[in-house]
């Protein structure tokens, strides 16, 4: 059996808190095929938990996820299939009934950035890096980050994230509203199953009811946002403009 991509602990001796763990720690988590489709299915076991009220989202190993593997190759098929189930994840993060905390730790650079957008609050540990180098990239983002983002820090700095693509810190992403705290990188875990289990002790109705009320005054164009952005992916896919790669620009 392979290893899973994806890791969901649901007995962590905390009642009513979920820990979604990607783990491709080897490649610092980033984004291939298997890791969307097991994240996508625990996401799933998720939604169908009536015991889990709580969900934490993190990293195994060095980062959070250090955005698409670029060393992976190109999946044969439908790209537009392809990318749509990649924006399933944002999808489903906003969708669950559940809030879900992400847990930044190390790398949370393009796809990984979009994915704690996609959560509910975000913890950041002090080693923590954003970034959405997309476009310097010759590639476009997926994951909402053009409707998400500018919501969280404003037209003009979203648009200082996404153009110039250069790396945050956590304490500059705290500045600008990008994550809820900063912690040491040791007390991350704490944090976060702290946050998580302050929300599953509260009345999960309530809970469900408030988060769907906040997603649906900023997220009534997502689908629109997302179909504008999967269109931009296949023109930079099949038209690549590729100026250096993912592995240089995280060695920076």
């Amino acid at each position: 059996m392979p290893t899973p991509a994806v890791e969901l602990d649901t007995d962590d001796g905390v009642a009513g808190v979920a820990v979604v763990r990607l783990n491709r720690p080897d490649r610092l988590n980033a984004v291939a095929p298997q890791l969307v489709d097991d994240l996508l299915a625990a996401l799933d076991e998720i939604a169908a938990s009536q015991d889990t009220h709580a969900v934490v989202l993190t990293g195994a190993g060095r980062a959070f996820c250090a955005g698409h593997d670029l060393k992976e190759p190109a999946p044969e098929g439908d790209s537009r299939a392809r990318l749509e189930r990649l924006q399933d994840v944002t999808r489903r993060l906003r969708g669950l009934r559940q809030p879900v905390i992400a847990a930044v730790h190390g790398y949370a650079i393009g796809a990984g950035a979009e994915f704690a957008l996609g959560c509910d609050l975000v913890v950041a540990a002090d080693d923590a890096v954003f970034a959405f180098p997309e476009a310097g990239l010759g590639l476009s983002v997926t994951g909402a980050a053009s409707r998400l983002l500018p919501l969280l820090v404003g037209p003009l700095r979203a648009k200082e994230l996404m153009l110039l693509g250069e790396r945050v810190d956590a304490a500059r992403a705290a500045s600008l509203g990008l994550v809820n705290e900063v912690v040491p990188r040791a007390e991350l875990h704490h944090r976060a199953i702290e946050l998580a289990t302050t929300l599953a002790a509260k009345p999960p109705r309530s809970v469900a009811l408030a988060k769907r009320a906040l997603d649906h005054g900023i997220d009534s164009a997502l689908d629109t946002v997302l179909e504008l952005e999967v269109t931009h992916a296949l023109l930079t896919e099949h038209t690549p403009e590729v100026t250096r790669s993912e592995e240089e620009f995280r060695s920076r």
